[in-house]
């Protein structure tokens, strides 16, 4: 018997969209090198190595987001301890949005996301840095 899947990909992002403040590329540009900025790179290792990333970015593979932002988690990274403004990203901020709301229902505040991802970065001619490793 197949599945009935009661909320789409769509719904969860319009949920998500609705609270999360979205910030521009062109502003995100204007903040590279802001130390009261952290922007997070959610995308997969491969994808890093293949296109680069924001220059300073942190890399968090979305699928530690949760374990790294708890201070109780085993997981948990310093990054995300620190009294700053954290800007996610992905490839084309679907995944952004969602990890955003996430983060902000456990309490990371205060948190947005980059309109486009990182390919309306690249569009818009943003500076991109290559890592042989992300750190993260």
């Amino acid at each position: 018997m197949p599945q009935t899947i009661t909320k789409g990909v769509k719904a969860l992002l319009d949920e998500a969209n609705a609270i999360v403040d979205t910030m521009s590329v062109a502003d995100a540009k204007g903040l590279i090198g802001n130390d009261d900025y952290v922007f997070v790179d959610l995308r997969d290792i491969r994808e890093i190595q293949r296109g680069g990333m924001l220059p300073g970015a942190f890399s968090c593979p979305r699928g530690m987001l949760e374990f790294w932002i708890d201070p109780d988690s085993p997981y948990h990274k310093p990054v995300f301890d620190q009294d700053k403004t954290y800007v996610f990203y992905c490839a084309s901020a679907w995944r952004s949005a969602l990890s955003a709301k996430v983060a902000m229902e456990m309490g990371l505040a205060p948190v947005m996301h980059l309109a486009g991802g990182f390919s309306e970065w690249v569009k818009q001619d943003g500076p991109v840095e290559q890592r042989e490793k992300p750190h993260g």
